[in-house]
């Protein structure tokens, strides 16, 4: 087959986030295929052609990019941050997976991102300078308690947690349950950075603790950072302050 298909990670928001090789990707596609809020970030070019779709038929979208593919076309399936965390890469290959054994011989290529983790933990610090994971709020895919559990016990073994998804109009009360349930397990000194629309202008971050974590910070845009028992605040001047997580754990100093 002729046409090739790239998955693209568009980074947080800022085009100085963007990796070249996502540029060179976007600039050389014949079609843009995403979510389309993610497609007005990306510059309009003459003769491109562009698919957009509501941010719910994500199975649907990339057999379609899957199909443009297969008909010769060069396609760019885009996400926000990185593809293959918690968006559009595991959907493609899910559908390759499903699809006619014709789409398996398709040039197919995951071109990452700067994930919305990354870009927020360098906002306040290094957050995730020990063991870290990261867990999506939604229950769409999986049943709540199994988020509810994973979530005990990784703050439980000492990670600290980047959650994703932590709110959205159809799922509002989630993240409230999530630090309720992580309260009994973490001190109530426990920093908890809420951080909206990362490098974008209407950027906002807020860093406070687990004592006082109020849930009605995040929206959609939202990524959500809980540090371990052993992440620490370097209190700074003008109420800013720098927060880390050290290197060294279990082993004498």
């Amino acid at each position: 087959m002729s046409g090739r298909l790239w998955v693209v990670g568009l980074g947080p928001g800022a085009a100085a986030l963007q990796t070249p090789q996502a540029t060179a990707a976007l600039a050389d596609a014949t079609d843009l295929v995403g979510y389309c809020r993610y497609l007005e970030r990306i510059p309009a070019r003459p003769g491109q052609l562009r698919h957009g779709s509501d941010n719910r038929v994500e199975p649907e979208r990339a057999r379609h990019a899957l199909q443009l593919a297969a008909a010769g076309r060069r396609v760019a399936v885009v996400s926000s941050g990185d593809p293959g965390v918690f968006a559009m890469a595991t959907v493609v290959f899910e559908a390759l997976e499903a699809g006619p054994p014709a789409w398996r011989e398709l040039d197919i290529e995951v071109l990452p991102g700067v994930s919305a983790m990354f870009a927020a933990a360098a906002r306040i610090g290094a957050p995730l300078g020990h063991d870290f994971c990261a867990i999506s709020l939604s229950d769409n895919l999986k049943p709540w308690p199994l988020v509810l559990h994973r979530l005990v016990a990784a703050a439980s073994a000492g990670f600290v947690i980047a959650l994703y998804n932590a709110a959205s109009r159809a799922r509002p009360w989630q993240l409230a349950a999530a630090l309720d349930a992580l309260r009994p397990v973490l001190p109530p000194a426990t920093p908890v950075a809420f951080a909206t629309a990362v490098s974008r202008p209407d950027e906002a971050i807020f860093v406070g603790s687990l004592a006082d974590a109020d849930a009605a910070r995040a929206d959609m845009r939202t990524l959500v950072l809980i540090g371990s028992a052993a992440t620490r605040v370097i209190a700074r001047g003008a109420g800013r302050s720098y927060v880390f997580t050290p290197r060294r754990a279990g082993v004498p100093a």
